[in-house]
């Protein structure tokens, strides 16, 4: 019986969309020396010949190479035409498998655009993606295109119909603050702790009126859970304290608004002290937790992880923003490569080193590259 958690499997149900009289080497090698590559530290598809013209005695132990290594043109053109829906399913399910998933986990959905994938000569915009990240798990569990005369607004409900909701707290920005968003994560029995800015005007504007007044009055007459943290690194003192108020509070909130599973609102005051400044930021927020003020600071912070453990990482160590792979499907299918990489990285538990240090051993050992691909 086959592992579930095998990439392999997962990935060998993608549909090859190429004619088959003009197929000379197997989809599945084409992937393989292309994920390969990216986990060597390399980026287009002239970077996967070289690769695999290098490492091809290696490659022969676990791959046919019917037709030797494919050139740079072949990647291409194979990563131009593959279905980015199907091979984003793909990517799902095998991230699913090896993912184990935990109550009350923190899934972070925002969006990031590749800043070189427009084509001016086609007309062709920037690409722009929405994608779900596990922060205690450090993956990536999928991505949706943003439609180019469209927003987050109408990506994030496929992105959320493709992945594990259940029983996870789903975060995002103040554009994903949405009743439609809302109600499909409570149908999918998740919570949500939602940030309010300008997309929600009056909303933000009630409920910062609300908690300007409570605190006003010290609270006098309105139940309220207060929760409050001091972090202190590298001679920067951070406070958060967050005041959640629910139940009969603000049934006024619930009647006039309608917000699917709405159990209570809150204010976060993060204040940033270092030797020479002082920053106090108040954010609002709705969610579908209740009395757990602690979990909500918690989820608020944890929803930044996608900037700095993902997005950050796409630019600064896969050089994302800076490719200019354009034609047709690729740039949105090299994108699932790289969060295919980040999280076949993630799963190497043997060392603690950071995702540019693993790239360089990887590329330098291959029994380390064998354990990030099959170990």
């Amino acid at each position: 019986m086959s592992d579930p958690t095998d990439f392999h499997a997962h990935f060998a149900l993608l549909s090859d969309p190429r004619v088959a009289r003009t197929k000379k080497h197997l989809l599945s090698d084409i992937l393989f020396i292309a994920i390969c590559t990216v986990a060597c530290d390399g980026e287009g598809f002239t970077d996967m010949e070289v690769f695999g013209r290098a490492k091809q005695e290696w490659l022969r132990k676990y791959l046919e190479l019917p037709g030797g290594i494919p050139s740079h043109d072949t990647f291409g053109r194979v990563f131009s035409i593959i279905d980015p829906e199907a091979f984003t399913e793909c990517f799902v399910n095998w991230t699913q498998a090896i993912h184990v998933a935990t109550a009350g986990e923190v899934v972070a959905l925002d969006g990031k655009t590749v800043r070189h994938s427009f084509d001016t000569a086609t007309g062709k915009s920037a690409l722009h993606l929405v994608s779900a990240w596990a922060s205690e798990n450090g993956l990536a569990l999928g991505q949706v295109k943003v439609d180019d005369k469209s927003n987050e607004i109408t990506a994030i409900p496929k992105l959320l119909e493709m992945i594990d909701v259940k029983g996870r707290i789903i975060t995002t920005d103040a554009m994903g603050c949405q009743k439609d968003i809302v109600k499909r994560i409570i149908e999918k029995k998740g919570d949500y702790v939602l940030c309010l800015k300008g997309n929600q005007e009056s909303l933000h504007e009630e409920v910062k009126y609300f908690f300007d007044e409570a605190q006003a009055a010290g609270f006098e007459d309105v139940d309220h859970s207060y929760f409050e943290s001091v972090e202190k690194d590298h001679g920067r003192i951070e406070i958060r304290r967050c005041w959640v108020v629910e139940d009969d509070a603000i049934t006024w909130l619930e009647k006039e608004d309608q917000w699917p599973g709405l159990k209570s609102i809150a204010a976060i005051c993060s204040q940033r002290r270092t030797a020479k400044k002082t920053s106090i930021e108040t954010r609002y927020f709705i969610s579908s937790l209740a009395g757990q003020p602690s979990k909500l600071v918690s989820a608020a912070r944890e929803h930044w992880a996608i900037e700095n453990s993902l997005h950050h990482v796409l630019d600064v160590t896969f050089n994302e923003d800076a490719s200019r792979i354009r034609k047709d499907n690729a740039p949105e299918n090299l994108a699932i490569l790289r969060k295919i990489v980040i999280n076949l990285l993630k799963k190497q538990k043997s060392t603690k080193a950071s995702i540019r240090a693993r790239l360089k051993r990887a590329a330098w050992n291959n029994a380390f590259l064998e354990t990030i691909l099959v170990g």
